[in-house]
């Protein structure tokens, strides 16, 4: 396959001032913001720009935001220079904006769900009730296992694959909190609270499934421009139907990101663009494969060096 593999980034790394070098230079990048805006019904372009901070990180705003951002650089540098495309992969959030940037799907529909989901993701447990945390240096198979003696009557799962030594975890509070312990009892180099409002990817996410399916059935996906790897399972989307349910899976599967990028990498790629709030995937690429070079294009600059390479 010839071209690059587009990255895109989930949840957590909108930032306030998100996008706004992109506009000022690239009228594709300010487009972007424009329809989502109007899609949305409200300036997402200025609480991206402007914040404040504490509205950005919740979850019915950070989603759209990040994925906007996203498709503002991509829409940018495809202007600029037409970019022969593999394949692309997003993590969790981002696999919304792949499938936006292959065509499957607009940018005013995806905006508009992803802030529903979002809001659903949110409501679904009560504030408090549940958490996730980072476990670094132990094996999946060994977080797994400890999920599994924590529960005792609870949820707790893996609920993200990154690489061989960087798993996150999702579940009740106090049984994340159990897991955790166990994690570092058996060789962990750190188990990390994140600060999230809600415990993604587990089970605790189900009352979110049916509405955003039902959200779903109302949107039409088109064919895709060019393959885009799920995270959810280990599939490529493709037929519309399949599509919407590997969306809905989201929810409550983890995020297999370290097959994806495998996969990706023994195919023989080996030039990525992570585009968009971006800056935690190359990390997240380089542990799972060493020989796939990943360029960051977030503000204007780093579009700019990409060009002149």
């Amino acid at each position: 396959m010839d071209g690059k593999v587009l990255l895109f980034p989930g949840q957590g790394a909108q930032f306030v001032g998100m996008g706004r070098s992109l506009v000022e230079r690239y009228p594709a990048a300010r487009a972007v913001f424009d329809q989502a805006d109007e899609a949305l019904g409200f300036a997402l372009s200025e609480l991206c720009w402007n914040g404040p901070e504490d509205r950005l990180v919740q979850t019915e705003f950070a989603q759209p935001a990040i994925l906007t951002h996203s498709l503002a650089a991509w829409a940018a540098l495809n202007a600029e220079r037409r970019t022969g495309v593999r394949a692309a992969v997003g993590h969790s959030l981002g696999e919304w904006s792949a499938l936006v940037a292959a065509a499957a799907l607009t940018l005013a529909d995806a905006v508009r769900l992803v802030r529903l989901r979002g809001r659903l993701m949110q409501q679904a447990t009560p504030f408090g009730v549940g958490a996730m945390a980072a476990i670094l240096g132990l094996d999946g198979a060994a977080v797994a296992q400890a999920c599994a003696e924590a529960g005792c009557g609870e949820v707790v799962s893996v609920a993200g694959d990154n690489d061989g030594s960087n798993q996150v975890i999702a579940g009740h509070a106090a049984a994340v909190q159990r897991a955790s312990e166990l994690c570092l009892a058996r060789g962990a180099l750190r188990a990390l609270p994140l600060p999230v409002s809600a415990p993604f990817h587990c089970a605790l996410m189900a009352p979110a499934a049916d509405p955003l399916r039902e959200a779903l059935r109302a949107v039409r996906f088109g064919p895709l421009a060019f393959p885009v790897r799920s995270t959810a399972d280990d599939v490529w989307h493709g037929e519309a139907d399949t599509t919407r349910e590997l969306l809905v899976a989201q929810l409550t599967q983890p995020v297999l990101w370290r097959g994806a990028i495998a996969e990706l990498a023994a195919a023989g790629a080996t030039a990525a663009l992570a585009l968009g709030p971006a800056g935690s995937v190359p990390g997240m690429v380089k542990r799972t494969a060493r020989s796939l070079k990943v360029q960051v294009v977030c503000e204007a600059d780093e579009l700019a060096a990409v060009m002149a390479a």
